[in-house]
Parts: structure tokens; sequence; C-alpha cells
């Protein structure tokens, strides 16, 4: 047993610890924020996506041989621009996969009783359904 001075202020005591069992949606608010996710993908992010992806497909020239410094370098920026070109493509589609999966979870529970109704095992199926990884997973984790 801890003594008393050595257990710290109450107000602190236990820091750390919550209880999620009263955890609520509000279905209204998902349909919007997947409707405005959605309309920003298709209206402000993906018009850029072609560009983008032509400017870094530019090819470069082939360095001298000699010049291995040179060479070592366009290595590297060749696979950060994969990685970027990647990158480009996995968030427009990853975000309007997040938006397809909240308009689902709104649609689903929208008649519904949804605070009582809604479980977390109903939000991992809509995001498996598009896609998403997990974040526990090593893809969730980049």
């Amino acid at each position: 047993m801890i003594p008393e001075e050595d257990r710290g202020p109450a107000w602190l005591r236990d820091y750390g610890t919550t209880d999620f069992g009263a955890i609520e949606a509000d279905i209204q608010a998902m349909e919007q924020f997947a409707a405005k996710l959605a309309a920003n993908v298709k209206d402000s992010y993906a018009p850029h996506m072609s560009t983008v992806s032509e400017s870094m497909g530019t090819p470069l020239p082939p360095p001298p041989g000699e010049f291995v410094e040179l060479s070592s370098f366009l290595l590297a920026h060749r696979e950060a621009q994969d990685v970027t070109h990647q990158n480009v493509y996995n968030y427009a589609n990853g975000t309007q996969g997040f938006a397809n999966a909240a308009a689902d979870i709104s649609k689903q529970y929208s008649g519904s009783d949804a605070f009582a109704h809604a479980r977390v095992s109903d939000v991992n199926k809509a995001f498996d359904k598009v896609g998403i990884p997990d974040a526990t997973t090593p893809e969730g984790d980049l």
C-alpha cells in the first residue's frame, strides 16, 4: 500500500483512466461531414492531381557515370518521387473512401436510435469495405 503522502494530489489520481461507455455520435453531423469531405476531394484536390503527377513525371537526363554522388542523388530523388506520387493518389482515394464510409454509417443509423444501437464493429466494417487500413497495422502507422 502506498502511503497517502506519496500518492500525489487527489484530483490527479485517476489521470489516464477513462470510461468510454457513453460515446455518442451525431448522425446528421456525420452525413454533413461525409458530403463536405467528398466535395472537397472532388472540387479542390482531384483537379490538381494530374498536374502534380505530370510535373513529377518529367524525366531527368542520365548523369555521367563518373559522377557517383549525382547518380546516388537521382536514385533517391526517383524513390521520393514514387512515394510522393503514390501519396497524391492514395490521399484522394483514401479520403473519398473515408467519406463513403461515413455516409454508409450515417445511412445505416439515420432512422434509428443510433446512440443505443451503433457498435464499433459496424464502424470497422464500413472502413474495411472501403479499404482503410486499421491503425494498428503497419500501413496505418504511416
